[in-house]
């Protein structure tokens, strides 16, 4: 009897065949789902601007723009308000210290001054008439000083003289108290007297100044106000040129309002704006360059406002020698502003893809030339041509430094 055989289980030869085509449909399917997860963008490569990242010497400077203007200007402001009365001098003319721009009126200061001008002169009149009385009282007091002390005497001499008769019993005990009482209030009205005329004249050296205190007060009062009927013409503070007058015949003018300004041309000087980026970098003594018709002037930052308005700080430059023959108020220059030496580093050409990026990332196109990724990178200094890579980038790579809006969120950019 045969005996039938079962087949043993296992794997055959023709099994691995088929693993293997398996994994290979797996890994093909997994390289396709993980290719479609990356976000790409197709461009073509000539509407975009490709640099290479170098190896060089970076120069730590910035390039600003800076108007020329006066190295100092003074403000004509009103001391005192009123209407213009005459204009005797144009705009964008010369002047010198004191000359008169304009001329104002003021009636209620007209009137302010006679005020004063009558209160000084009652003033004058009750210190003239004070004296007067107390002259008076002085010249009689001492009159009557002077009769008292005469009297005082002669009773004295009549009263020693009974005294002594009385005591030889040459004349009555009545006659010799009457003398006596004489005497006696004599001296009583003497002392009055005398008193009355020291009181009047401390009186008269206590109130006397204080009266004078009180005229010499008001003259300069006066005085004060006849200063300010002479600030009714606006006089130029300063050598300079009138750079503008805000005034015109018949316009009232409040007191303290800004009516012009004068130039000190002596000097000039060189207003910039600064991104505030540089903000902490920035700081007085830089030395900085204008470059003209290939000659450069040596320039020092001697002022760093600390305002930043719209992303911005204002500074101003003065020069340290020459300055240019024709330099005029208003123009426009460009200057290199040193910020530190130069040193070895990664060069990055400087391109609109920092206002995308913040310089936190890039696209880094593939030695094919084909394609471009995105990489994080590190940028620290930057100057008027490149910035200076501290990490992400080698020398040798190529990166898209064109504008990155129009790719969106792409992390892979294929070039055509």
């Amino acid at each position: 009897m045969d005996i039938k055989l079962e087949k043993k289980k296992g794997l055959r030869p023709k099994h691995y065949g088929y693993i293997a085509l398996g994994l290979l449909i797996l890994f093909a399917g997994y390289q396709l789902i993980f290719a479609s997860s990356v976000s790409t963008f197709r461009t073509e490569k000539d509407k975009l601007s490709v640099a290479e990242v170098t190896q060089g010497k970076f120069d730590d400077y910035i390039t600003i723009n800076g108007n020329v203007a006066p190295i100092a200007t003074i403000y004509m402001d009103a001391y005192e308000g009123g209407r213009v009365e005459e204009k005797l001098i144009e705009e964008g003319a010369m002047v010198k210290k004191g000359d008169i721009i304009l001329k104002l009126e003021n009636i209620s200061l007209y009137e302010q001054i006679l005020q004063s001008e009558s209160s000084l002169a009652l003033k004058q009149n009750d210190l003239r008439s004070t004296k007067l009385t107390f002259d008076s009282r002085q010249v009689e007091g001492r009159k009557a000083l002077a009769t008292a002390s005469t009297e005082l005497q002669k009773l004295k001499r009549n009263f020693e003289q009974n005294q002594a008769l009385y005591k030889d019993e040459l004349i009555s005990k009545e006659a010799y108290q009457l003398s006596k009482e004489n005497y006696e209030l004599s001296q009583k009205q003497y002392e009055i007297v005398k008193v009355q005329t020291d009181n009047d004249d401390e009186l008269r050296e206590t109130s006397l100044p204080v009266l004078e205190t009180d005229l010499n007060r008001m003259q300069k009062t006066l005085g004060m106000v006849y200063q300010r009927l002479d600030h009714l013409n606006v006089r130029a503070p300063a050598d300079g040129q009138l750079g503008f007058l805000d005034a015109e015949i018949g316009q009232s003018i409040a007191q303290g309002e800004r009516i012009g300004q004068i130039n000190v041309l002596t000097d000039y000087k060189i207003e910039a704006t600064i991104d505030e980026h540089y903000i902490d970098r920035v700081v007085r003594d830089l030395t900085a360059v204008l470059d003209r018709n290939g000659e450069e002037y040596p320039l020092r930052l001697r002022k760093v406002y600390p305002e930043v308005r719209n992303g911005k700080f204002k500074v101003d430059l003065v020069f340290t020698d020459n300055r240019p023959v024709t330099i005029r108020t208003g123009q426009s220059y460009n200057i290199k502003l040193q910020l530190g030496e130069s040193s070895d580093a990664l060069l990055l050409p400087k391109g609109s893809f920092f206002q995308s990026t913040g310089g936190q990332w890039i696209f880094v196109v593939g030695p094919d030339g084909e394609e471009a990724l995105k990489r994080n990178i590190r940028i620290g200094k930057q100057n008027s041509r490149y910035y200076e890579v501290l990490e992400g980038l080698q020398a040798g790579e190529k990166v898209i430094t064109s504008n990155y809006d129009s790719f969106g969120e792409a992390e892979k950019i294929v070039l055509k």
